[in-house]
């Protein structure tokens, strides 16, 4: 199965065999079966760029690896990597353009997931003694460009401890401030946070 968020809403990719997993359709949850054309995956990436009123939207297939290469097709792919970082049980949280968010970014040419990782994090957050730890999960997210274009952002998360409590927020970056936060005190507030951050620091907790 692949989790997409596109606008902030999910759309998730899957098997045949994946299919009773999923909420039966209704007015707020579409399904539909991918019958092998790139038109018909078109309608829908257009549909929610322009509307976030569907709680999700499933797209099943008897072939999901074609259903999966068929969607990346439509987007050039820009890879990123950051960093769930804890230091003893609080969490890395940075502010950015009205919404919290983990530190991440691009890949470098030449450089490895994991390296790009660490950079990422050490540049947006100011911390340097990082211990890096395994790596975690992968999340999907799609944008649009400086000209216009349709771009699938894969970013590859690792987790991360450190002892340093100081952090200076990269604000070139649009990072207003950094804190430290345990997850369920996160979560117990109403806080602006992207679906794929939710979803990978729930993931974390609940595993």
């Amino acid at each position: 199965m692949y989790k997409i968020y596109i606008n902030n809403t999910p759309l998730y990719l899957i098997s045949k065999e994946e299919l009773p997993q999923r909420p039966n359709p209704d007015a707020d949850n579409l399904v539909a079966r991918y019958p092998g054309k790139s038109k018909f995956l078109f309608h829908y990436i257009d549909m929610l760029e322009k509307t976030d009123r569907f709680e999700s939207v499933t797209l099943y297939s008897e072939n999901v690896h074609q259903l999966w290469g068929d969607f990346k097709s439509q987007f050039e792919i820009v890879e990123a990597a950051g960093g769930l970082v804890f230091n003893d049980d609080e969490l890395l949280w940075i502010f950015r353009r009205g919404s919290w968010d983990l530190p991440k970014g691009k890949i470098d040419e030449g450089e490895t997931t994991d390296e790009a990782a660490v950079r990422e994090v050490k540049e947006e957050t100011g911390l340097e003694n990082l211990r890096l730890e395994r790596f975690f999960h992968t999340t999907y997210h799609t944008y649009r460009g400086k000209s216009n274009e349709r771009i699938l952002k894969p970013t590859h998360w690792y987790i991360m401890r450190t002892e340093q409590r100081e952090l200076e927020p990269e604000h070139e970056e649009d990072i207003e401030f950094a804190e430290w936060m345990a997850i369920p005190a996160f979560f117990a507030a109403d806080r602006k946070v992207y679906g794929n951050i939710r979803d990978l620091v729930k993931g974390f907790r609940e595993g």
